[in-house]
């Protein structure tokens, strides 16, 4: 085990963020640097219990307790190679999750957890320092082909997968590049891109094939799709956004999250000087407390807002674990995201019943109302209403499943009852040889599911097309997260 006192000799300390007034005049990551002297007494809080819960929170099944172990040694080659063993990216999860392996933790039953994901955030950094992350391209070739469709975190790691058991994969995407959510959903502040492009690097020298800028069901059709490749995988995500359609939806100024989010990340990487949809100046409203809301909250700020709102209809979460929530499931507390710490506007037990115009088309305001839970649902206080100045409304309260395209259509694969494209234990679709990863058939859920689902799927497409197959496979598709 790691430190054997490390756990009650050493307080849990994650890396400071930068300075508000400093951040908020750029795109950067909001982290300030960690030593690795620092990283490895964090890593030494581990106690490696007996059982490690954390390993039933993490959905790949991540092996905690030993990477730990390693980096507090100061092995870290070792460590990454116990890291990729179970997780194709880790530095995008070190990044993004919210870390269900953390409230999962033993420690944390009576102090803080440890920061298992900086431990793992800085393992895979290291390792891309020090030149250990290498292309693993498959020893032999099959011959089988594989499209993958969509390029978000599920598709592309069965892609990776599926190239390093020898399958031709080519990875389809409908946007002008590779990355899906990951490129376009995700601000820079939390994910530079470059971290993005050298994975892509990495998988193109192992022989994965990318095609961004098709749009399959359009460019290509299903049928096409079929006849050209042994198998299919949809990782197409659940990109339909939920909306309101109360009055004065039409008006120009409410959009929706996923409408605004990736043109800041082009004004962040300077592909575009000022984006159609820019908020410099403007009062923001944004509708929806979760991460996306935040994501629109950090780009509202940057983009130099001059004010920004959130609202939630859910009532202010405590922060101390509900008693309805014990150890070690993942609680629902009240949180504050880097974005929380720029600007903390947020309203609790709201919603919208109009969207107000200025008699000219434009948004002016919102008309918002206290609102209780009663009778099972969400019901107005009388009396509460009021107006919130608003030039702009993003919508960001959640995604209902993937979209009804003419793919869908094309390769004539069944939906379930919630919308998601149906699937059987093996990951696979009503149709032979296709196959669905990722919140396409799990629903809208976390980047480590979305990896998770990925090895899965390309676990059961290499069993399909060899008879057997070698890869892990993390989850059964059935098993679906109520708690994150």
């Amino acid at each position: 085990m790691a430190d054997p006192r490390g756990f009650l000799t050493t307080p849990r300390e994650v890396p400071k963020r930068r300075p508000v007034d400093v951040r908020i005049r750029d795109w950067n990551e909001v982290y300030e640097p960690q030593s690795i002297e620092h990283l490895q007494k964090q890593a030494g809080r581990c106690m490696d219990c007996g059982i490690p819960f954390c390993h039933s929170g993490c959905p790949l099944g991540n092996l905690i307790p030993e990477w730990n172990d390693l980096m507090w040694r100061g092995d870290k080659k070792e460590a990454i190679d116990r890291l990729h063993a179970t997780n194709n990216f880790p530095e995008f999860t070190g990044r993004l999750c919210p870390a269900p392996c953390e409230t999962a933790c033993v420690v944390g039953i009576n102090v803080d957890p440890v920061t298992i994901k900086q431990v793992e955030l800085r393992t895979v950094e290291e390792a891309f320092g020090n030149g250990d992350v290498i292309p693993l391209p498959p020893d032999r070739i099959t011959g089988k082909t594989v499209a993958v469709i969509g390029s978000g975190p599920a598709g592309l790691a069965a892609a990776q997968q599926l190239t390093r058991a020898g399958h031709t994969v080519v990875v389809y995407e409908r946007a002008e590049k590779i990355g899906g959510l990951l490129r376009y959903g995700i601000p820079e502040f939390k994910m530079e891109k470059n971290i993005l492009d050298r994975r892509l690097a990495q998988m193109e020298k192992e022989g994965t094939r990318f095609r961004p800028g098709i749009n399959i069901g359009v460019d290509i059709t299903g049928a096409d799709l079929r006849k050209k490749y042994d198998a299919i995988v949809l990782a197409v995500g659940a990109t339909q956004w939920r909306d309101l359609a109360i009055k004065g939806r039409e008006n120009k100024g409410v959009y929706q999250a996923m409408e605004f989010l990736p043109w800041g990340n082009k004004q962040a990487l300077g592909e575009i000087e000022n984006p159609p949809i820019n908020v410099a100046g403007k009062h923001v409203v944004i509708l929806g407390g979760g991460d996306t809301g935040a994501d629109c909250l950090g780009t509202s700020i940057r983009q130099g807002a001059a004010s920004v709102t959130q609202l939630e209809i859910m009532p202010r979460p405590t922060e101390e674990r509900p008693s309805a929530q014990p150890w070690p499931t993942y609680p629902m507390i009240f949180r504050v995201s880097s974005a929380h710490e720029e600007v903390d506007n947020r309203i609790f037990s709201v919603s919208t019943e109009e969207f107000i115009g200025d008699g000219n088309g434009n948004l002016k305001a919102l008309k918002i109302v206290e609102t209780k839970f009663a009778d099972g649902k969400f019901q107005p206080v009388p009396g509460t209403e009021r107006e919130l100045p608003a030039d702009f409304a993003f919508l960001a309260m959640g995604f209902t499943g993937p979209e009804k395209s003419a793919l869908i259509d094309q390769l004539e694969v069944a939906l379930d009852d919630r919308g998601n494209i149906k699937r059987d234990d093996k990951f696979q679709s009503s149709e032979e040889s296709i196959y669905v990863a990722g919140d396409a058939g799990r629903g809208q859920s976390l980047i480590v599911w979305a990896i998770a689902e990925g090895r899965s799927a390309a676990s059961a497409v290499d069993a399909y097309l060899e008879g057997e197959s070698q890869l892990p496979s993390p989850i059964e598709p059935t098993t679906r997260s109520l708690t994150v």
